[in-house]
């Protein structure tokens, strides 16, 4: 019995691991600085200069779809009439998120923005209630807002 103590110790860390992990991926939502809410998605996130290139990173929650497939987010540089001067992109790994599932982000625009700059963040997915086990019946699905990078 002694020698399957550290097995299950073992075991114990591990589950509760994976019990906390939304748990952490919440509270790393709610942490940061930039928040979206949408009848489909949370989003969260920040928007920093990284060597001569700006990043948007955060975490985005399913809480419409059975199953989110394919998402997809860009993030664009606008200049004063809405025109797009640069812009990234990601997909979301992994590529299917079930209900109430978050996922981390990261997206580098090739330019450096400043406090006060548009950007607009468009997101697309695939979203299926769950018929067909997800294979045929579904949504194809764009969004977009603005937002402004903050003044640090």
């Amino acid at each position: 019995m002694r020698a399957l103590r550290p097995i299950f110790l073992i075991l114990a860390l591990l589950l509760g691991a994976c019990a906390t992990y939304p748990d952490l991926q919440q509270q790393r939502m709610a942490a940061l600085p930039q928040h979206y809410k949408q009848f489909d998605l949370l989003m969260g996130y920040e928007v920093q200069p990284a060597g001569g290139n700006t990043m948007v990173q955060g975490v985005v929650k399913n809480v419409r779809y059975f199953r989110m497939r394919n998402l997809e987010i860009w993030a664009a540089q606008l200049d004063s009439r809405g025109k797009v001067l640069a812009q990234g992109m990601t997909f979301i790994m992994p590529s299917e998120l079930g209900l109430d599932e978050s996922a981390d982000f990261s997206i580098k625009i090739p330019a450096p923005l400043t406090a006060g700059e548009r950007i607009r963040i468009t997101y697309k997915y695939f979203g299926t209630d769950g018929g067909n086990h997800g294979l045929g019946d579904g949504t194809n699905w764009m969004q977009s807002f603005e937002t402004t990078v903050p003044a640090r």
